[in-house]
């Protein structure tokens, strides 16, 4: 048991250290627009509900130093304002802005739906995705135009972090997401794509058309954004690239409540049952078992089941890689006040991992006001 241990804690210490090499050689790119008229551009916003928040990133959008765009506002069924605020900013932005309502009809994935019907109505070569409840900067669209000129790239994955806050609660979540957001940007560039946001998403039109949309993980609630990087990975191999621009940073808030963060994350868990690929799911059980490792070691100390050197093994090979590698994704993200929260993170983080690895082998969740599945 010991060296079962000693394996899994080294191998996760020199994956991570791996992600740590491969997040510094990742070049930060300052691609500049050519002379001419760039992509059309469709922004697809799917909302339900986000009438406090839907205003602020209208206003972003109208910021914006790229115009070739214009915006769908798909509403799922609102119960508040959030459809008559987007009506009344369609009669004065200074883009194109199409709300565009959706049936009250029981559906598995109502994301996929509302992104759906409105690419069906998008007239721009290149489509982003973001949500209601999001920030971004006057630089954002300019970006991902000239990483499209740049590269010609299938699918760009953008960078997302929450908004600073000074909850300790609110800090965690920055470091943990930024863990997340890292982690996927990284795997990336290694040619083994594994997760990316739907907050920060864009990729052209005939693509999404030639890997048949959503076809095939439809009847999954979760996975707009994931499912549909593998589709693409898988016909359009070595064509996904991250935009590693701080132009390019989405932001979001933190959940406030533990009951609204613990659904929102044991959502993102279901996901892997479904994976075709078999390295994202690999990757989540590895990761459940480094964090299970300290935990485990613990335990085995206090039981004398394991010596004190091998606790310690355990603890540094995880903390000392994880540390390296999270800093770097925070200062990119302009979080570097989150650094200090790093060791607290990890403290929390085992018996986060464990927690919700268990919470996704059941069904069901709670999200936006519906129970999916």
């Amino acid at each position: 048991m010991t060296i079962l241990l000693l394996i899994i804690s080294l191998s996760y210490a020199l994956f991570t250290l791996l992600l740590w090499l491969t997040w510094w050689r990742m070049p930060y790119l300052r691609p500049a627009l050519p002379a001419g008229l760039g992509p059309r551009i469709t922004v697809i916003i799917p909302v339900r509900n986000e009438a406090a928040n839907l205003p602020f990133l209208l206003d972003d959008l109208d910021q914006q130093t790229y115009r070739h765009f214009n915006v769908i506002v798909a509403d799922d069924s609102s119960t508040d304002e959030t459809l008559a605020i987007a009506r009344e900013w369609a009669q004065r932005a200074s883009y194109g802005l199409h709300p565009l309502p959706l049936s009250d009809e029981r559906t598995a994935s109502p994301k996929k739906r509302a992104i759906t019907q409105s690419i069906a109505k998008a007239d721009g070569e290149l489509i982003i995705t973001t949500d209601g409840d999001c920030r971004v900067g006057p630089h954002w669209l300019e970006t991902f135009a000239a990483f499209y000129q740049e590269t010609g790239a299938a699918m760009l994955i953008g960078p997302v972090t929450f908004a600073t806050d000074s909850s300790i609660f609110g800090s965690l979540q920055i470091v943990e997401f930024a863990s997340l957001i890292g982690s996927g940007a990284c795997t990336l560039a290694l040619g083994r794509p594994t997760m990316c946001n739907g907050a920060n998403l864009c990729y052209q039109k005939r693509v999404f058309e030639q890997v048949g949309g959503f076809s095939g993980v439809d009847h999954l609630a979760s996975g707009d954004d994931e499912f549909l990087m593998h589709k693409v990975a898988d016909q359009f191999p070595g064509r996904i690239q991250f935009v590693k621009n701080r132009n390019a940073i989405v932001t979001t808030a933190a959940h406030q409540s533990l009951r609204a963060f613990y659904q929102q994350r044991k959502r993102w868990a279901s996901k892997w049952r479904a994976y075709t690929s078999w390295l994202p799911t690999l990757l989540a059980v590895f990761i459940f078992m480094a964090n299970a490792a300290p935990v485990v070691a613990l335990g085995g100390w206090l039981a004398g089941e394991f010596s004190a050197q091998t606790g310690l093994i355990v603890l540094l090979s995880k903390v000392i890689p994880e540390f390296l590698f999270l800093r770097s994704v925070l200062v990119f993200l302009q979080k570097k006040s989150s650094v200090k929260l790093i060791p607290l993170t990890q403290l929390i983080y085992p018996f986060y991992v464990i927690l919700f690895g268990l919470a996704a082998q059941g069904k069901g969740y709670r999200w936006k006001g519906r129970d999916l599945t």
